[in-house]
């Protein structure tokens, strides 16, 4: 199976394409581009692809990283699945970003119980733990939000955290980015797939409310 995997959810945005039957799973292309305010998504796809020397219709599964993160990057991310999904039909995956971390960490070699932070905006962060072993990882504390505080805290008493959009003061934490080579390796030892394209929805806590505009108004 080929997997093409898309990880918008932070600054660092990536693409990768992986076969399954490959040795180690190892990505047959990538690419990535950090910071400014818009995405090359489109490019970065195909520059991934050409180093693959594979087509578009030869993929078989988009794997999505859905966050959480940045609720646009997330959004521009499910758009370009659920577009090449009407255009030619694939199966698709939506994958926890911080699983994608927590697999990042499993694959370089570091264990124990991590505590995974990511910036949700107005002063507050995603907080979740994993356990992460030789045999590999699992979340054992719940995604939630949480303050800065806590995440001193947990700094303080010595407990590792690692993830990204945490201020610069704040010593002691590792950075991390989410990648889209350990999303295609998660897609691959999966098959859980989504039949609805609107099942792939970003991972955001919040209740989202939205106030729809008045009509315009027409003055003659």
């Amino acid at each position: 199976m080929k997997i093409l995997a898309i990880e918008f959810s932070c600054e660092l945005r990536s693409v990768a394409v992986v076969e399954s039957a490959t040795a180690g799973f190892a990505p047959l292309g990538h690419a990535s581009e950090r910071g400014g305010r818009h995405t090359r998504g489109v490019g970065m796809i195909n520059a991934a692809l050409d180093q693959a020397k594979l087509r578009p219709e030869s993929v078989d599964c988009l794997a999505v990283g859905i966050g959480p993160g940045s609720y646009t990057g997330i959004r521009a991310a499910i758009a370009l699945a659920q577009g090449w999904q009407l255009a030619r039909p694939v199966n698709l995956l939506g994958i926890s970003s911080l699983d994608a971390m927590a697999h990042q960490l499993w694959r370089e070699g570091t264990y124990g119980k991590m505590n995974l932070a990511v910036d949700a905006q107005r002063n507050e962060f995603y907080l979740a733990a994993y356990d992460i072993s030789a045999t590999g990882f699992k979340e054992i504390e719940l995604l939630r939000l949480t303050s800065l505080e806590e995440i001193i805290a947990k700094l303080s008493t010595g407990e590792p955290v690692v993830g990204h959009g945490l201020p610069q003061g704040v010593t002691g934490a590792r950075e991390l980015f989410p990648d889209a080579t350990d999303l295609a390796q998660l897609a691959c030892t999966r098959a859980d797939f989504q039949e609805d394209q609107e099942e792939l929805a970003p991972i955001y806590l919040r209740e989202t409310t939205f106030v729809k505009a008045p009509p315009p108004r027409i003055v003659l």
